[in-house]
């Protein structure tokens, strides 16, 4: 109930534009860590990622167990203790999702693009990625739109869901701190190629499954099925990531456009595998990826409740059975 009201939660209010969003907090304090740990070495990024991860798995257990002195037998007041640890897990929930504000980007950027504004556009692309938006025009806009949305799809919804309903609020939290440092520290910039190689391979370990979770929800989601199957499993593996490329095959399957090409970031560019069988995706594409982003967030959600209702039913009938 706590996974479905934080769901909830988010669909209704989104994420806080404040610096106090526990992901900002969070985001500071890896920063001042950074500085006191950071070496020109890989040792000193796993050092950096022992620290954060425990500490997040820490408070995640601690919120777990809220109140779970109060069942101790002879002792009053046990009957508050699911809503003790309900609230505590639809705060989490809350905190670590950001499907309600992606799609309202997607919106954004889809309404700036449709009146013609480029500057407001290119101004508003650093909320969705990391590319240079100065030299793009509306089709590089409407296509570094589209692979942000299917990509951060499995960032910001499913893999979240997934890590929640597996190992509940700690899975949140950790989830939420491993997929944080790969945005801070693994890039491959010359700061953080070696410094930012474990945040980056313990995020793609952390995305594996519900990157590939993310392209199924979308074939079955999505206006053309076979055509999102069909590219999925022709071009999914051609991404230079391991997940990011299931994620947007399976979008311009879906959408029937081509996705990939050539990426600038400040000083570094990358030339991306095409993937896909139709056009470049243009300026009304950006609408049907926002929608097929709402599916998949309300598949996966309706999917990470029923998942994780079942398997603590077993957990309930042993406590049941001992009482």
């Amino acid at each position: 109930m706590g996974l479905a009201a934080g769901i909830v939660l988010d669909r209704v209010v989104g994420d806080p534009q404040s610096a106090a969003h526990p992901v900002a907090v969070f985001g500071r304090v890896a920063g001042r860590l950074e500085s006191l740990l950071y070496r020109d070495g890989r040792a000193a990024g796993v050092v950096h990622v022992v620290v954060c991860l425990g500490g997040a798995l820490a408070l995640g257990r601690v919120m777990a167990r809220a109140g779970q002195r109060a069942v101790e037998p002879g002792r009053a007041g046990g009957s508050g203790v699911p809503v003790v640890r309900g609230v505590a897990a639809t705060l989490a929930t809350w905190a670590v999702l950001g499907g309600t504000t992606l799609a309202r980007e997607g919106a954004y950027m889809a309404e700036a693009l449709e009146e013609g504004d480029l500057e407001r556009a290119r101004a508003r692309l650093p909320h969705l990625c990391g590319r240079d938006p100065s030299g793009l025009g509306a089709e590089e806009l409407a296509r570094a739109t589209v692979e942000s949305l299917a990509e951060n799809t499995s960032d910001a919804v499913v893999a979240p869901l997934f890590w929640g309903a597996v190992a509940g609020v700690p899975g949140l939290l950790a989830y939420r701190v491993v997929n944080t440092l790969d945005a801070m520290v693994g890039h491959k910039s010359p700061r953080y190629r070696r410094f930012g190689w474990a945040a980056a391979r313990l995020d793609d370990v952390a995305n594996y499954v519900p990157a590939r979770l993310t392209g199924l929800l979308a074939v079955l989601a999505g206006p053309d099925r076979r055509g999102a199957w069909t590219v999925l499993r022709r071009d999914g593996h051609r991404h230079p990531s391991p997940n990011a490329g299931r994620c947007e095959a399976a979008f311009a399957g879906a959408l029937g456009v081509t996705l990939g090409g050539t990426n600038v970031y400040g000083s570094r560019v990358e030339h991306r595998p095409v993937m896909g069988d139709g056009p470049g995706p243009g300026v009304p594409d950006i609408r049907r990826a926002v929608r097929l982003t709402r599916r998949v967030s309300l598949a996966a959600a309706v999917s990470a409740v029923v998942a994780s209702y079942a398997w603590s039913r077993p957990a309930r009938t042993r406590t049941q059975t001992r009482t």
